[in-house]
């Protein structure tokens, strides 16, 4: 089934993409039957008269085939989406205790496209109820372009963030290269906030975004080449706990899937089990990664601090593993790391980049 799509490239290098809706509001690509093994997908590009950087019309093929890709590595050194400083540390100390390294010795190559983009957190009196959005949908923006470049010529991506808001940027970017995406959102929070009902944090606003709910900032829910970036069925919550009042309503209405704390830690097999099951209807798989959902005191690297019962972070490890072991496998991100909060650096990050080269090599 072919599928095509008009591309345009911003002025930051973004890709753009418009495919024509179907009649449900579905767009054309996430219509595409799953088939596993090869599937191959027609797209014309063609740039825009205001911003072309290419004379020429493109045909491009691409494929969702099972053969071993490149890695990129993306470095998203950026907290403007937080409550405090910290996270945008992150990407340095996963390269500085050696992550390539790691990766390499499971025989992955890799690709690193150092930091895309840096920002640290600041007070915005500006935007009270959206601190840095500027900030926050710049980073975006540099991230989705690489996502792009990398899924569309077949390859995998790591994005090391970074607050929760980079998601965004990965999603963006999966979206620009045609993709079918369904994204498991590993997460102790629901991030299902809008600003209009926040503290001017984004990075607890982000799956709100990512669905276009009602009261978001239109250049961050605009962000993607479609609008919403998903449908709700291209979600599912996994380690979630924190649900606020309203988030629980978006929940409930919109009917997005969800595998919970308590789940989780009752039976990590069968969570990770039901996650794998659900994620294997799509072509691409995107795995959010959000350390909050680790218990602290078992191992304090999270942003936030607070002291719950989250997953140990061999549950975590295993359930990254059953998730990237699937061929749909496209695009991990990692959050709300903050390097300053684990009492041993070196060690913090050597276990945590075994977790990851287990996960991708």
């Amino acid at each position: 089934m072919a599928v095509v799509a008009f591309v345009t490239i911003g002025p930051s290098g973004f890709v753009n993409v418009r495919r024509p809706a179907s009649h449900d509001g579905i767009n054309a690509a996430s219509r595409l039957p799953f088939r596993r093994g090869r599937q191959t997908l027609d797209v014309e590009e063609e740039p825009s008269s205001l911003q072309t950087r290419f004379a020429t019309r493109i045909i491009r093929k691409w494929s969702f085939d099972l053969a071993a890709r490149l890695l990129n590595i993306v470095g998203a050194a950026t907290s403007a989406g937080a409550y405090s400083p910290g996270q945008e540390r992150a990407p340095a100390a996963f390269r500085r205790h050696g992550l390539a390294g790691a990766l390499a010795s499971r025989g992955r190559t890799i690709r690193d496209h150092g930091d895309v983009a840096s920002f640290r957190w600041r007070p915005d009196p500006s935007r009270p109820q959206a601190m840095n959005l500027e900030a926050v949908r710049g980073a975006c923006d540099l991230v989705a372009s690489h996502v792009a470049t990398a899924i569309s010529a077949q390859e995998d991506v790591l994005v090391l963030g970074g607050d929760c808001t980079v998601e965004l940027g990965t999603v963006a970017g999966a979206n620009a290269a045609g993709a079918r995406i369904g994204l498991v959102y590993i997460d102790f929070d629901a991030d299902l906030n809008t600003p209009d009902t926040s503290d001017g944090a984004l990075d607890w606003t982000g799956v709100a975004h990512l669905l276009n709910i009602p009261g978001c900032e239109p250049s961050l829910a605009g962000l993607g080449p479609t609008r919403p970036m998903l449908v709700p069925q291209q979600l599912l919550y996994f380690g979630v706990e924190n649900i606020t009042p309203p988030e629980a309503a978006a929940i409930r209405d919109n009917a997005i899937k969800v595998i919970s704390r308590e789940e989780a830690l009752s039976d990590i097999e069968a969570a990770a089990a039901g996650a794998a099951e659900w994620a294997a209807r799509f072509d691409c798989v995107l795995i959010h990664f959000d350390v909050d959902v680790l218990s602290f005191i078992d191992f304090p690297i999270a942003e936030n601090v607070r002291r719950c019962d989250g997953l140990k972070l061999e549950q975590a490890a295993f359930v990254l593993k059953q998730l990237t072991a699937l061929q749909q496998w496209r695009g991990l991100t990692v959050t709300e790391v903050n390097p300053a909060h684990a009492p041993d650096e070196p060690t913090a990050f050597a276990r945590l980049n075994e977790v990851l080269a287990d996960a991708l090599g």
